[in-house]
């Protein structure tokens, strides 16, 4: 029988975090959340907005309640301040904690200086912040913390999840894989893994690192109404691959792969990623340990998934075309991966849907919002380069929403 539990999700208002929090609701599990709407400001700030309009928290938390009856707590508060960090811990008292709270876009870390670092501040004070008022506060809690498959780079031999046996001048060991990040957003998750993994050497504190694929998709299971829809980017700094080429085939702009597209990634459905992070909510590690999942579904190539995206949208009768671009990243575009995922595979995980089929899905959805899209198709290309951005009218420094002295955190709705 499943233990209820009482889980905190920090960056709830996010694509993953929304949807996560209603499955974990729905599962008879006691859900808080916590965001500072940071993701929404840094989209706008692009020059962006969600294909798929959502509404405000406010409203998002009454028609949960409403229509499927789940009550969800909701803190407004930033972990960059560790007040507030303490007092979400404090009055929610969680059993598990998933750290979804973090500017998640590489090429947004890439922008200039300003976005580097607000970028590392922001995920590596915030994780630290954490980590610390659950020393204070909750140390048995399970922290599960998103971490991303770009940790590891592009390594010429297979990725094992986390750890590795070496054998060096006679003596065998073993130690955590090598990360060779590619932009200072990865290098910040980097940071955040070393940082928990210090954490539950010294405190004992207990913690799941989730290497996760790229994640596409528009619905979880649990988005049964339009007003509880997670929200979809598709600008170039927001949007994952996947998604940006669903939203340019259905506006009828050309897919751009970057460069020669033959880099390899993992990905996983959205609906896959939320099973992921449940099923490691609901198996926790022991007390002091550091475990690492590999999180993904299957490996592509781009020009493959651009393929596929052509394929599925000309079933569904819209005119869809591959094109390419110069890659304005500094990457490996021909590469060995591959990568080990058996850990959540053996708690239970199984891919819900194929791709083909997650692809219509997220065509039909798109189709309904293809000129709120269209009104914003200058931001799908690419102008935020590894070696010096082209300069972007709508790019202005991050915002500071969240700086020390501003209010601290408040509830928005109770139970």
């Amino acid at each position: 029988m499943r233990q209820t539990m009482r889980v905190l999700i920090a960056g709830i208002d996010g694509y993953l975090g929304w949807p996560l929090a209603l499955h974990l609701a729905a599962r008879g599990h006691e859900v808080y959340g916590i965001d500072n709407f940071s993701r929404r400001k840094n989209v706008a700030e692009v020059g962006s907005w969600s294909a798929i309009p959502i509404p405000n928290m406010h409203r998002r938390l009454e028609v949960a309640r409403n229509l499927l009856g789940l009550r969800i707590k909701f803190f407004h508060g930033d972990l960059r301040r560790y007040q507030d960090a303490l007092s979400v811990l404090r009055e929610s008292k969680p059993d598990a904690i998933v750290h979804l709270g973090e500017q998640p876009s590489a090429p947004y870390s890439m922008i200039d200086w300003k976005h580097a670092s607000f970028t590392q501040e922001n995920n590596v004070i915030g994780t630290l912040n954490l980590i610390w008022a659950m020393k204070e506060t909750c140390p048995h809690a399970h922290l599960v913390k998103l971490g991303t498959m770009g940790e590891y780079g592009t390594p010429n031999m297979e990725i094992p999840e986390g750890f590795f046996e070496i054998e060096y001048r006679g003596r065998k060991d073993r130690l955590p894989f090598p990360r060779q990040a590619g932009s200072f957003y990865h290098l910040s998750k980097v940071h955040d893994s070393a940082n928990i993994m210090l954490a539950c050497k010294i405190w004992g504190l207990m913690s799941t690192d989730i290497m996760q694929g790229v994640v596409y998709g528009t619905r979880s299971d649990g988005i049964v109404d339009h007003r509880l829809h997670t929200r979809f980017d598709f600008d170039e700094a927001f949007g994952t691959v996947v998604n940006r080429f669903c939203t340019q085939a259905v506006t009828g702009y050309p897919l751009t792969p970057y460069g020669k597209g033959r880099q390899r990634r993992g990905f996983i459905a959205l609906a896959d990623s939320i099973q992921c992070l449940t099923i490691a909510v609901e198996n926790p590690p022991g007390r002091g340990e550091y475990r690492v999942f590999n999180q993904l579904d299957e490996i592509y190539g781009i020009n493959e998934l651009g393929d596929m995206v052509v394929t599925a949208a000309r079933r569904l009768g819209i005119n869809a075309e591959l094109g390419s671009i110069e890659n304005p990243r500094v990457e490996m575009e021909e590469h060995f991966y591959k990568v080990d995922s058996v850990r959540l595979k053996a708690l239970g995980f199984k891919p819900t849907r194929s791709i083909d089929e997650e692809l219509e899905i997220m065509l039909r959805d798109l189709i309904h919002f293809k000129d709120r899209i269209r009104a914003k198709r200058h931001v799908m290309a690419p102008t935020i380069r590894w070696r010096g951005k082209v300069p972007h009218p709508l790019i202005a420094p991050p915002h500071e929403s969240s700086g020390v002295g501003q209010e601290t955190v408040k509830v928005i709705s109770d139970r």
